[in-house]
């Protein structure tokens, strides 16, 4: 028996011309999060529930056995289908994908790293890294993102400060983006307690990792190759299916655990549009299932379907702070001040910025209620 959907949505739905079809299924693979109320759904109201949606008028949908998915034009960010988009599920290692946004701009490319004991020896798929050997970071991003290296991941971590460090550059990483369902415990995707994303989050992270050249010619690679001892090499293929099998594909990240089942998010380019797929919670055999859908919303996007959402733009600390500023009191003085060290290249590090955003604004707020109290503010 279908569960009614919410009277706020279904109505938005008539009245948008769109069709919702039954709910997704629930099977989120760390607890069931409630569906986002209309109002704060990020990406529009008609995201805003756990059912299938799709503008009237758009192709027959072919069957997938993903409990959730999204497709969205990866230039515009239009989206053009989606079931359960802010559905939390375990990411597996499509996470990679927020892992290598995060360094990219941290890590210098002509760096080369030593990896650890614990780096080497950690579960999942592995590149065959030794402690012996330090890598180049490019080869240890090409590790990641094609073979989905666990050890080159963990590697690029300690290279940064550490898995936990990481970690929370991430989350701050996703915050800056909107990314609201994800949450990252590790940086390699192996399952654990808490760590979550949705086929929302996981388009909005490709689309803003796409733009980074070098992010775009790496999940691009189908085989690369790193050092072994004794001067030898190991070839490395990539585990993405739909880059051998469809046209256009340029690639992005599959994903899987026993318990994530398999997440994939790709892309692929046919006349002059770019379109990303993201498949959650689905069988093994994930990328027929990628294939139609991608067949699906081209054809959607040559009959010019209305779109059911928007992939948001990353927020912009600075205009966050310039809006707060502007609607403080006319009494209120702003002190600039020094508020510690920033983590990273200034205008990258989400988690101090963001930190700051927040201590702003909650001084605004503060400052209304309190009427005379002055109001110190970070220096971006």
């Amino acid at each position: 028996m279908q569960s009614p959907l919410p009277l706020r949505v279904a109505c938005l739905a008539v009245s948008a011309g769109l069709v919702l079809t039954g709910p997704a299924l629930t099977g989120t693979a760390l607890g069931d999060t409630p569906v986002a109320t209309p109002q704060a759904a990020v990406g529009g109201a008609l995201l805003a529930t756990r059912a299938t949606v799709v503008s009237l008028g758009s192709p027959p949908l072919p069957v997938t056995e993903a409990s959730g998915w999204l497709v969205a034009d990866l230039d515009t960010g239009a989206v053009l289908g989606a079931k359960d988009p802010h559905g939390r599920y375990a990411p597996a290692s499509t996470l990679k994908t927020l892992t290598a946004q995060t360094l990219l701009p941290r890590l210098d490319p002509r760096r080369s790293v030593r990896p650890t004991f614990n780096d080497v020896n950690v579960d999942g798929t592995r590149a065959g890294l030794v402690e012996k050997l330090a890598y180049p970071v490019p080869e240890l991003f090409r590790a990641m993102l094609v073979a989905s290296a666990n050890d080159a991941a963990d590697t690029l971590a300690s290279a940064n400060g550490g898995v936990g460090r990481t970690a929370r550059q991430m989350n701050a990483e996703a915050l800056r983006l909107q990314a609201r369902d994800t949450h990252a415990v590790n940086v390699n995707g192996l399952d654990a307690v808490g760590q979550t994303s949705s086929p929302y989050d996981l388009a909005l992270i490709a689309r803003a990792a796409m733009k980074n050249p070098a992010f775009r010619a790496y999940v691009a690679t189908r085989r690369t190759w790193i050092a072994a001892p004794g001067g030898k090499r190991i070839a490395l293929s990539s585990h993405d299916k739909l880059l051998y099998n469809y046209p256009g594909a340029i690639g992005i990240k599959n994903g899987y655990t026993v318990h994530a089942r398999a997440s994939f998010v790709g892309a692929a380019t046919q006349g002059g549009h770019t379109l990303v797929v993201v498949l959650m919670h689905t069988a093994p055999r994930y990328w027929p299932q990628a294939r139609d859908l991608l067949d699906w919303g081209f054809a959607a996007t040559r009959l010019g379907v209305a779109p059911v959402g928007q992939l948001v733009e990353p927020i912009d600390p600075h205009a966050v702070v310039r809006a707060a500023l502007a609607n403080l009191p006319v009494t209120a003085r702003a002190v600039p001040q020094q508020t510690g060290t920033i983590d990273g290249p200034p205008l990258l590090a989400g988690s101090v910025v963001g930190a700051g955003v927040l201590a702003v604004v909650g001084g605004v707020l503060r400052q209304r209620r309190r009427g005379r109290r002055r109001l110190t503010l970070p220096r971006l």
